[in-house]
């Protein structure tokens, strides 16, 4: 089974993706209770940290339930990102990831991210002095290439194996194709089978199903599975892949009572690490897919994303399980 650094997992792991504005700790919280083995944050600006930008800080807040927990940074600096590898051992996470992965443009353009990916030998020197800055396993997350003629993850990950991290987790994507097209998960194949790679490898890409992450995981034969926007809004997609991993079985959709306990639960931990505007507004982006399906439900939606205060936001929740409680299983 799967060891990173001192993290030993019993059987095969599901990891939740760092997904900016969505992998907070409420969020966090919830897919954990529902079976996420590997948790990340969400990604954290070097020069933030190391600025003590009030943002950057918050987000290296973690918390006992949440552990094994892996913080993520990402920049284009390399001292920069030394200096941040060094706060961000303070906090004490189970392992540091990098971020070498994120296309947006801002971000990629910059050199860091995914732009890292046009200049192997700047993102090997930036590793080995991550590596040598913290004693914490470090992890890497990246993509394909930066297009369909720069796809070179196989010196990537040899690349990163000589400098000491300790596990690469590789997006079936370049940074061109963003979020678009298909997940091409045959180069994260010719990894494993790559008698030179010995860090686990963690596949990453559409992976929206129990059926889909059993086919990939036997067809591909990565080491885990991480799964990020699958996970938006239904945390149980955890669950019902181990169950399925387990029994060749698919468990029934969550009920609608199932909908509101998860639901009401994110709003408390967003309310208590956000407080209480903020915690309200942040919740917004998660009712459409926490109620998916369920027809008629848009003037609730709508509802809950208006509501102004804890009050009024239960109160939409109590009157959802009144109306829908009957025709929803």
């Amino acid at each position: 089974m799967l060891k990173i650094g001192h993290i030993q997992f019993d059987s095969f792991p599901l990891l939740l993706a760092p997904m900016e504005d969505v992998s907070d700790p409420p969020f966090r919280a919830v897919c954990k209770e529902l079976g996420a083995d590997l948790l990340y944050t969400e990604f954290i600006s070097a020069e933030g940290l190391i600025r003590d930008a009030h943002k950057s800080l918050q987000k290296l807040d973690i918390y006992p339930y949440e552990r094994p927990i892996g913080i993520q940074i990402f920049g284009e600096k390399i001292e920069s990102m030394r200096q941040a590898a060094a706060r961000v051992e303070q906090a004490q996470p189970e392992l540091l990831d990098i971020n070498y992965g994120c296309p947006v443009k801002k971000v990629a353009c910059k050199g860091a991210g995914a732009g890292i990916l046009l200049d192997l030998p700047k993102m090997q020197a930036m590793t080995k002095e991550i590596v040598d800055q913290v004693s914490l396993p470090v992890t890497v997350k990246t993509r394909l290439g930066w297009d369909e003629n720069t796809i070179k993850i196989d010196e990537v990950a040899l690349r990163l194996q000589d400098v000491g991290i300790h596990a690469l987790t590789v997006h079936g994507r370049t940074r061109q194709q963003m979020y678009k097209g298909v997940a091409n998960w045959e180069p994260i194949a010719a990894l494993k089978k790559d008698d030179r790679i010995k860090i686990p490898i963690i596949g990453n890409g559409d992976i929206d199903s129990p059926q889909k992450a059993l086919e990939y995981k036997n067809k591909y034969g990565v080491d885990g599975i991480m799964i990020g926007r699958a996970a938006i809004g239904y945390p149980w997609i955890f669950r019902e892949i181990k169950h399925y991993f387990k029994t060749g079985e698919l468990l029934p959709p969550p009920t609608l009572a199932e909908r509101l306990d998860v639901v009401r639960r994110h709003v408390k931990f967003s309310l208590q690490w956000k407080g209480d505007r903020k915690g309200i507004f942040e919740m917004r982006r998660h009712y459409t897919n926490y109620f998916r399906g369920i027809h008629g439900f848009k003037p609730y939606r709508m509802r809950l994303v208006e509501a102004p205060n804890e009050q009024e936001l239960y109160q939409v929740l109590d009157e959802v399980e009144g109306v829908f409680s009957s025709r929803v299983a």
